[in-house]
């Protein structure tokens, strides 16, 4: 399940559509889950149990983590995860953190 901030839930197709334009996508389940069910296509693994530390890291550190350039607070992000509640709690912490 997706989840995005002015969109509570996004469909496959949506998030496709998405993907053609500058959007981050972290996929927040956990390695094991990657591991056994298959990563998404152009998304980023940050475990829900890592973001809140993720999403306040050094950018030069994030980087070197992640592989991917640290969104600004202003960027656009789409969380998902299995079944949709830590795709929510996810974009909690990150609005918590002040990205819009």
């Amino acid at each position: 399940s997706l989840c995005a901030g002015d969109a509570p839930s996004l469909s496959y197709q949506e998030l496709k559509d998405l993907k053609k334009t500058k959007v981050l996508h972290v996929d927040v389940r956990e390695r094991w889950e990657i591991d056994k069910f298959g990563k998404i296509p152009a998304s980023i693994n940050i475990p829900l149990g890592e973001l809140v530390e993720a999403l306040q890291m050094d950018p030069t550190e994030f980087k070197e983590k992640y592989n991917q350039k640290m969104p600004a607070k202003s960027d656009p992000v789409v969380f998902s995860c299995l079944a949709g509640k830590r795709s929510k709690q996810a974009l909690s912490f990150a609005m918590s953190l002040g990205f819009s």
